[in-house]
Order: structure tokens, then C-alpha cells, then sequence
């Protein structure tokens, strides 16, 4: 009995052990980029030099970005538009194919469709970003001159298309298992009432796996939101807000890509406002999760009242 109680304790020790990495790693993300964005706005360095500092609310709201100009300006609310509009334009395409498609493969399509589509959608889930992003660039970019009769071909509306695609895969994964996991019992009961097909999908398993969905719809945005390869490379790189989808932007992933390489580790103000931008990108991306999580749980419940 001994040897098997602390066989169990072991056991639980070493679960706790291995839970524990991922928020340990995520504590010391946090401190680093937390000790290397503070000089942004404190104006003192790691060794205790002084450089000059900036402002939070500036920072944040300042609308000129220019870090090695002559008259160097901190101002990063045209890359934080440019995250935001990207990632909104891309959900507006990504959302409903994602969801549609999951509905369409877990309720509709025929075997033989379901084992054609299904492949090709998580094929398109494992493309490397720069293979889409190349992709934007040679043939979305062309076609977009065309048919719009614009000045740039590399811009808001190419990123966010080449986002969506990025994204599709993901929703549409998520989304068919949330639909596959309502019950049968649910589906053969609205049937046995007298709904139709669309019926029962549309009042009985959209609303039962709205959680799953909204998970789905989370992972997505998340993707979108994050990624650095497409948007810099079919954004534009401008680092002004936006009038127009058609305008070129800057998103702050791509801003930290393009202008580490840029900067001397650790000796000059671009390289803190740089690690100042990545604070500001985790901040918004945790906010972000926590408000979706929210979302998550009220559709949860929501779902079952409707049930």
C-alpha cells in the first residue's frame, strides 16, 4: 500500500512538474520582454545609461513612426491600426468559408467529397507562411492592380486575404470536430419532430456547438493576428493608418521583423521601442484571449439553456 501511495504521489508530482514548464517559460517571456521594453520609457538602458526616453501615452498614441530619421518620432498607433484591421479584414473573409466548411464536410458533403475536402483543407493548414506570402506577392498582387485600378498591388486588403487563408484551415478543423461532438440524440430527435436537415442544423447543432465554434473562430484570429511572414511581405510596409483597405500598412509583427536586424543588441532606443512594440502586441493578444475566453464560456451556456 506504501509503495503504491508514493508511486501515486511521484506520479503527481512529475504531472505537476511538466504542467508547470509552459507557465514558467511563459513567466520568463514575459520578464524579458518586461526588462528589455522598460528603457523605452524609463531612458535608462540595462547598464544604467541614460538615452532619453518616451512617454507611454505618446508611445501609444503617437501617429509617426520613425525611428532613425534625424527627428526621430516613437508613435506607434499606425502599426497597432495596421494589426487591427489586418486581423478584422481577414476574419470578415476567414470566419464564415471556416465555419461553413466545417459545417458543410461534418453535416452535408458525401464521403467520398468529405475525403477529398477534408485533405486539401489541412493541406492548406501545413504551407509555410512564406509560400503564401510569395504567393500574395506574384499573383494577388497583379490581379488586385487590375481589377482595382490601384497604386499598390502589396497592401491592406493582399494581407488580409493571404491571412484568411491562413486562417481558414484552422477555423474549419476546430469547428467540424465542435460540430461532430453534438450528440446524436440531439440531431435524431429535432429529425423525429418533423425538422429538415437545415433545420436541425441551423436551431439544434449551430447552437449546441456555438462554444466550439467560438474556440475555432479564437485559434483563428489568433493566427492572424500573430504572424509575420505574409504581412511583411504583402502588407506594404508602411508605417501610416490607413484610409482605405487598399492602402499599404504596417503591422507590428512585421515593424519587429523588418527592424531588429536593424538595431545594436541592447545600445540604442530602437531596440527597446522595438521590445516596447512586442509588450504591446502580447498585452493586446492576452487581453484578446481572456475576452475570448470569456465569449467562450457564455456561448457554452448559452448553448445548453438553448438546448
Amino acid at each position: 500500500m506504501f509503495d503504491r501511495r508514493k508511486k501515486e504521489n511521484l506520479i503527481r508530482g512529475a504531472f505537476f512538474v511538466v504542467a508547470s514548464i509552459s507557465i514558467i517559460a511563459l513567466g520568463l517571456i514575459v520578464y524579458f520582454l518586461v526588462s528589455e521594453a522598460l528603457p523605452t520609457f524609463t531612458g535608462f538602458d540595462a547598464m544604467g545609461e541614460q538615452h532619453g526616453g518616451v512617454s507611454f501615452f505618446d508611445f501609444i498614441f503617437g501617429a509617426e513612426w520613425k525611428p532613425i530619421s534625424e527627428n526621430p518620432q516613437w508613435g506607434i498607433l499606425p502599426l497597432i491600426m495596421g494589426s487591427v484591421w489586418v486581423t478584422l479584414l481577414s476574419s470578415i473573409i476567414a470566419i464564415p468559408l471556416g465555419v461553413m466548411t466545417a459545417v458543410y464536410l461534418a453535416e452535408i458533403a458525401p464521403d467520398k467529397v468529405r475525403e477529398v475536402v477534408k485533405p486539401m483543407v489541412e493541406l492548406l493548414a501545413s504551407l509555410p507562411s512564406v509560400v503564401i506570402g510569395f504567393f500574395g506577392l506574384a499573383v494577388v498582387a497583379p490581379i488586385l492592380l487590375e481589377v482595382f485600378d490601384i497604386r499598390f498591388g502589396v497592401n491592406m486588403l493582399n494581407a488580409s486575404i493571404m491571412l484568411a487563408f491562413m486562417a481558414v484551415p484552422t477555423i474549419t478543423s476546430i469547428a467540424e470536430d465542435a460540430v461532430h461532438s453534438v450528440p446524436d440524440e440531439l440531431k435524431e430527435g429535432s429529425l423525429a419532430l418533423g425538422a429538415t436537415h437545415f433545420e436541425t442544423i441551423r436551431r439544434v447543432i449551430l447552437p449546441a456547438s456555438l462554444s466550439g465554434l467560438s474556440t475555432a473562430v479564437i485559434l483563428g484570429m489568433s493566427r492572424s493576428i500573430g504572424e509575420t511572414m505574409v504581412v511583411l511581405m504583402v502588407a506594404g510596409g508602411a508605417a501610416r493608418i490607413p484610409t482605405s483597405i487598399f492602402d499599404p500598412v504596417r503591422p507590428m509583427p512585421a515593424s519587429i521583423a523588418a527592424e531588429m536586424g536593424e538595431t545594436s543588441f541592447g545600445l540604442e532606443r530602437h531596440y527597446f521601442a522595438l521590445f516596447a512594440i512586442a509588450m504591446v502586441l502580447f498585452v493586446i493578444t492576452f487581453l484578446f484571449n481572456l475576452l475570448a475566453d470569456h465569449i467562450a464560456h457564455k456561448y457554452k451556456q448559452v448553448g445548453a439553456a438553448t438546448l
